[in-house]
C-alpha cells in the first residue's frame, strides 16, 4: 500500500515537471520566434530563379534556410515589338528579372554577377531587404565582376527590385526590375496555376511602331511620354502561343509587379472579378475587385476562379496603353461551357431607339492621313502591315489571324475575305455592322471605321492577303483610292 502510494506521489510530481518543462520550452519558442530576425535557419539551399511569366514552387512548410541566389546581369538587344529591337539591360536575362521566392527568416546569400560583356555597372535595390539601399550599397559591381551580399528577409509580401545606379530612371526604363515573394511561414495557399506578369513604360527615338533599333529617349522618360507601356517587357509577350493558360474550375494567382519606371497600372482582367487581391503585395486583402491599381515600384497578388471557358485579355485598364501601346495580355481558358454563368448570344435583333431609321456609324472625315511612301516592295509592304496590324487589327482577330470564337471572324483562310478584294478594302474604310457568314460560321459584330492613311490600308491587307493561307493579293494605294472614290 505504501509502495503504491510512493509511486503515485512519483508519477505526480513527473507530471509537474513534465507540464513545467513543456511551458519553458513554448515559451523559449515564443521568444525565440517573437521577430523573423531570430528565426534560426537549417541547412542551406540554391534558389529556383525562373524567367516570366513562370514562378518557382512555393516554399510549403519547409524551414527557413540560408538560400543561394545567384543573378547575373546581362545587356542584350531583344524584340519590342514586330520590326522593332531594344537594347534591354536584364536581370538574369528578361525583362522582368528572374521571379525570386523565398520564405520570412531565411537568410538570402545573394551574388550579383556584371557579364564581361556589358558595358556599364549596375547594382540591385530588393524592396524586400531592410538596410541601405535595399542592398544597392552593397552591390554595386562593374562588367566583368561581382558582389556578394546576405540579408534576413523580415517582412511577408510581394516585393519589386530594381537597379538603382545613377541615373536609376534610365537603369529602370531599360528593364531592370523585377519580383521578389516573401511567403508567410507554412507558405501560400495552394491554387493551381500561377503566373508572373510585370508592367513597365518604355521611351524610345521613334514613336511606337517604328522598325529597327530604337535607342532610350531620356527627354521622353522625364516627360512621362511613353511610347510602349508593356506586360513582360514587349508587346505581345503575353498573347498569341505566349498566352498563359488555365481549365475550367481552376483557381489562378497572378504575381502582378509594376516596374514603372513612371506610370502607375490599373490592372484588370476582362470577363473576370478577382476574389481575393493582397493589395500591394502586403498582408491587407480586399474581395470582389474588379480593377486594382499598383504603383510604380509597387505589386499586387491577385486570386481568381475560372468558371467558364474562352480568351480572357489581361489589361492596364488606362485602356489606350493596352490597345495602343501594348499593355495587353491573353488567358486562355480551356473547359466546358456553363450556360448558367454566361450564356453566349441568346437572341440577335435590331435596336432603333428612335423609330424605324437606320442607324450608321457616323463618318467625319477626320481620318488622320499620313504622307505616302513611293513604290515599296512586297517585303516593305509586309513589314509596314504586319506593324499596323499589331497596333489596329490584333486585339479582335488575334496574332494568327484566328479571331475570337463567337465574336470577331478569323481572317486565317478566310472565304469571305479571299472572295472579295474590294469588298474588304471598303469594310476597313467605312467599317461595318451586321450579319456575316466566313468559313461557314455566322458572326454578328460591329468592325469600325479604321483612321488610317490610304497607304496604310493597302500595307496592312497586303499583310493579311500574303498570311495565314490566304489568296496572296498585294493592295496598292491606286486601288483602295479607287474603291473610296466610290462612296
Amino acid at each position: 500500500m505504501k509502495a503504491q502510494k510512493n509511486s503515485l506521489i512519483f508519477l505526480g510530481i513527473l507530471a509537474i515537471c513534465s507540464i513545467s518543462l513543456q511551458s519553458c520550452i513554448d515559451n523559449t519558442t515564443k521568444k525565440e520566434y517573437a521577430s523573423a530576425a531570430d528565426i534560426p535557419v537549417s541547412r542551406e539551399m540554391k534558389a529556383e530563379l525562373t524567367a516570366p511569366p513562370n514562378v518557382p514552387r512555393g516554399v510549403g512548410d519547409r524551414k527557413a534556410k540560408k538560400l543561394i541566389v545567384n543573378m547575373e546581369i546581362i545587356e542584350k538587344e531583344g524584340t519590342m515589338t514586330d520590326g522593332t529591337t531594344y537594347n534591354y539591360w536584364t536581370f538574369g536575362g528578361s525583362v522582368p528579372g528572374s521571379f525570386i521566392r523565398t520564405r520570412v527568416g531565411d537568410e538570402v546569400e545573394f551574388t550579383l554577377s556584371n557579364h564581361p560583356d556589358n558595358k556599364l555597372p549596375h547594382n540591385i535595390d530588393l524592396h524586400a531587404v531592410t538596410g541601405p539601399g535595399g542592398g544597392a550599397t552593397s552591390s554595386f559591381v562593374a562588367p566583368g565582376h561581382e558582389k556578394k551580399f546576405n540579408f534576413k528577409t523580415l517582412n511577408e509580401g510581394l516585393y519589386v527590385y530594381h537597379c538603382a545606379t545613377a541615373p536609376v530612371g534610365m537603369h529602370i526604363a531599360n528593364g531592370m526590375y523585377g519580383l521578389i515573394l516573401v511567403e508567410p511561414k507554412g507558405g501560400l495557399p495552394r491554387v493551381d496555376k500561377e503566373y508572373y506578369i510585370m508592367q513597365g513604360d518604355f521611351y524610345t527615338k521613334g514613336e511606337n511602331g517604328d522598325p529597327g533599333l530604337q535607342p532610350f529617349d531620356m527627354q521622353k522618360a522625364v516627360d512621362e511620354d511613353a511610347d510602349y507601356v508593356v506586360f513582360n517587357g514587349s508587346v505581345g509577350a503575353l498573347t498569341g502561343d505566349n498566352a498563359i493558360t488555365a481549365d475550367v474550375g481552376e483557381t489562378v494567382r497572378l504575381y502582378v509587379g509594376n516596374g514603372g519606371p513612371n506610370l502607375v497600372s490599373s490592372f484588370h482582367v476582362i470577363g473576370e472579378i478577382f476574389d481575393k487581391v493582397m493589395v500591394e503585395g502586403g498582408n491587407s486583402i480586399n474581395e470582389n475587385v474588379q480593377t486594382t491599381l499598383i504603383p510604380a515600384g509597387g505589386a499586387a497578388i491577385v486570386e481568381f476562379r475560372v468558371d467558364v471557358p474562352g480568351t480572357f485579355i489581361l489589361v492596364d485598364h488606362s485602356i489606350f496603353r493596352a490597345f495602343n501601346k501594348g499593355a495587353l495580355g491573353m488567358l486562355k481558358v480551356k473547359g466546358e461551357e456553363n450556360k448558367t454563368i454566361y450564356s453566349g448570344v441568346v437572341q440577335e435583333g435590331i435596336y432603333h431607339p428612335e423609330g424605324g431609321g437606320i442607324q450608321e456609324m457616323p463618318d467625319d472625315g477626320k481620318a488622320v492621313a499620313k504622307k505616302t511612301s513611293a513604290n515599296k516592295s512586297l517585303a516593305e509592304k509586309m513589314e509596314s502591315g504586319k506593324q499596323i496590324y499589331a497596333k489596329t487589327c490584333f486585339a479582335c482577330h488575334q496574332a494568327n489571324g484566328e479571331g475570337i470564337p463567337n465574336a470577331f471572324p478569323p481572317l486565317a483562310e478566310s472565304d469571305y475575305l479571299n472572295a472579295d478584294v474590294n469588298r474588304t478594302i471598303d469594310i476597313v474604310l467605312n467599317g461595318k455592322t451586321g450579319e456575316i457568314t466566313v468559313n461557314g460560321q455566322k458572326y454578328n459584330s460591329v468592325m469600325t471605321k479604321q483612321a488610317i492613311s490610304n497607304e496604310e490600308v493597302a500595307d496592312v491587307l497586303t499583310y493579311v492577303y500574303n498570311s495565314w493561307g490566304n489568296n496572296k493579293t498585294n493592295v496598292s494605294e491606286a486601288q483602295v483610292e479607287q474603291v473610296k472614290s466610290g462612296h
